[in-house]
């Protein structure tokens, strides 16, 4: 099977060439384009996955609902929408929210040097999820104040691009957020901000992460 390549950016998300995808999860690894995207229910609760123990950068750790990385022929959009079933066992139509850059290692193992595309959905909460085998242990739904309570005990087992991801929400495409209004809403106020900014805090500090204009 060949070597993943993932799309290498400069600071504006302008892509500049491609690489293999181990070699920019290392500790100097080059800035390259990701996605990261949240599912919710009507009700605004979030679907979060566990990241499997076989994973080099953050295993065990909480995830937003999945992530991945954008090939070259691809949008945000369509790269989560291919990724879904191979991540979840499920189809379904993703928009784009925002995006942020980022950069946090993981010990001495690797790193995360990302442009990170935001992307949502929503799904029923009876929808049956699979937990694939290598990308996936474990799968729950949680509410905003479910995730603050947690993050106030146990910021370091939830990966720092989904507590960006989930802060920045309120930066999204003014069009997204009246679309999804009733969904983020409960996202959106500042007891949920203090508690993600807190946790982001334990990860990376504020010149590590930043939002990405889209209007370069």
């Amino acid at each position: 099977m060949p070597e993943e390549l993932v799309i290498l950016v400069d600071e504006n998300d302008n892509p500049i060439g491609t690489e293999e995808k181990v070699k920019c999860h290392l500790p100097d690894g080059k800035l390259h384009r990701a996605f990261t995207a949240l599912l919710f229910d009507k009700d605004g609760r979030l679907v979060l996955t566990r990241r499997a123990k076989e994973k080099m950068l953050w295993p065990n750790d909480w995830d937003g609902t999945f992530a991945s990385h954008p090939r070259e022929s691809e949008t945000y959009v369509s790269s989560g929408e291919r990724r879904m079933p191979e991540e979840l066992g499920i189809t379904g139509n993703l928009d784009y929210l925002h995006k942020f850059e980022y950069h946090v290692p993981y010990k001495d193992v690797g790193a995360e040097n990302e442009i990170c595309g935001t992307l949502v959905g929503v799904i029923d909460k009876s929808t049956e999820l699979k937990e694939i085998d290598g990308e996936i242990d474990e799968i729950k739904w949680i509410s905003a104040t479910e995730l603050i309570s947690e993050l106030n005990s146990n910021p370091q087992n939830y990966c720092p691009w989904m507590l960006i991801a989930l802060e920045l929400l309120e930066k999204s495409e003014q069009s997204m957020l009246e679309k999804y209004s009733n969904i983020l809403s409960p996202w959106l106020n500042n007891e949920i901000h203090e508690g993600l900014q807190k946790a982001i805090k334990v990860h990376l500090p504020k010149e590590k992460w930043r939002l990405v204009n889209e209007k370069n």
